[in-house]
């Protein structure tokens, strides 16, 4: 059993560690076929919607509202099981953020309950060849048609692409130019016109997808919130899910310190264990301390968006890039320690060393995270002068 200590920390209330524990058992329990990815992702929709675990990827019946350390905590342990599993997750609630956030009654009665209980697999088609991290810069178009829109153009690096049922794509739709002229809409990909390119292979097997839209026709109902909001939309999503990936990287520099505390006690050397070598001890203590700093800047950002900041944009950039660059940093060390062992296919820590890498790329890039806590530092030093 991974640490839990943190769970005491004063970020928590008693429903966070209740709802740890859940997510503890139902983890524990997975047996994830990774031959087939795409079965493999469908299954795992399916089994933690079965599980109840999806419940907080999206609003329910009753309003609940998203609550940022329930989905970091769900992240952190699915991540420290199996990243697959946390990939599952994380996209039920990235995919219908937008929905959550600013669709219409009709719109999260049809897709919420299904995407909340596993029935339907969600994605979030922002992305495109050209543009990457550079939202702004968007070209697909969606021209308005009577009482309809018309998509053209191409998304790539989709998450869930070629097996969600539904996407929250954006797209161009002029009101304004850059950033102001984009839009958010929901799209299923049995609209004619929809096309699945190119499967995207990586060295963390998951389902990705180049996404093309020829002349696709959807209605004017299926945009979310007011024409030209689109880059707002996804920041403020952007906003509530960054953090979580921070905490999925801290669940696979967690299992990497549990994997390598255990190899280093049991691996002896010269009659005795590895951990009795000081050099040993220092990475196992780097490690440690990595693995700290990251979960206390993944909660406080957390924590304060729970407790009603507008936006954390500095909290969530300092989160992820933090915790994503030391998670790079713990599991590389935990291959080391592990020696030849830690680079034979198939071993835990050689896993983590694949998942680990995308991690520091999607969702901002870290060197863009850099770019942003420098501008917030610049605007909090001006709002001192």
């Amino acid at each position: 059993m991974a640490d839990q200590s943190f769970l005491n920390w004063p970020f928590f209330e008693e429903k966070h560690r209740a709802w740890a524990a859940e997510v503890e058992a139902v983890a524990a329990a997975l047996d994830v076929d990774h031959g087939d990815t795409d079965a493999a992702c469908r299954a795992l929709v399916a089994t933690l919607g079965e599980a109840g675990v999806l419940r907080p990827t999206a609003e329910g019946e009753g309003g609940d509202e998203l609550d940022v350390r329930t989905l970091c905590l769900a992240r952190e342990i699915l991540a420290r099981h199996d990243g697959l599993a946390d990939f599952a997750f994380a996209m039920q609630g990235l995919g219908t953020g937008a929905i959550s956030l600013f669709g219409t009654a009709e719109q999260k009665a049809v897709w919420l309950p299904k995407t909340r209980s596993g029935a339907a697999i969600a994605a979030f088609a922002l992305t495109e060849p050209q543009s990457g991290s550079d939202v702004a810069n968007s070209t697909m178009t969606a021209v308005r048609d009577g009482g309809d829109y018309v998509l053209n153009g191409e998304k790539t690096w989709i998450s869930n692409g070629g097996i969600a049922d539904v996407y929250t794509l954006f797209a161009r739709t002029g009101e304004a130019p850059g950033a102001k002229g984009l839009s958010a809409f929901i799209v299923t990909p049995d609209l004619p016109g929809f096309e699945v390119v190119e499967r995207l292979e990586t060295i963390a097997p998951h389902p990705l997808a180049r996404l093309r839209f020829t002349d696709v026709r959807i209605p004017a109902e299926a945009m979310i919130g007011a024409p030209g909001q689109g880059f707002r939309i996804a920041m403020s999503v952007l906003d509530v899910f960054r953090s979580t990936v921070a905490a999925a990287a801290l669940g696979f520099a967690r299992r990497a310190l549990d994997e390598a505390l255990v190899r280093v006690t049991e691996r002896h050397v010269q009659g005795a264990p590895l951990i009795d070598l000081q050099m040993v001890q220092g990475h196992i203590a780097d490690m440690a301390l990595d693995v700290d700093a990251a979960a206390l800047l993944v909660y406080r950002a957390a924590w304060t968006k729970d407790k009603g900041a507008a936006r954390v944009t500095r909290e969530a950039a300092m989160a992820k890039l933090f915790s994503t660059e030391a998670a790079q940093g713990v599991i590389d060390k935990a291959v080391q320690l592990f020696g030849g062992e830690g680079v034979r296919s198939g071993a835990v820590v050689e896993r983590l060393y694949r998942e680990i890498r995308a991690l520091r790329i999607y969702e901002g890039a870290s060197d863009v995270q850099r770019v942003v806590i420098a501008r917030q530092a610049m605007t909090a030093l001006e709002g001192k002068a």
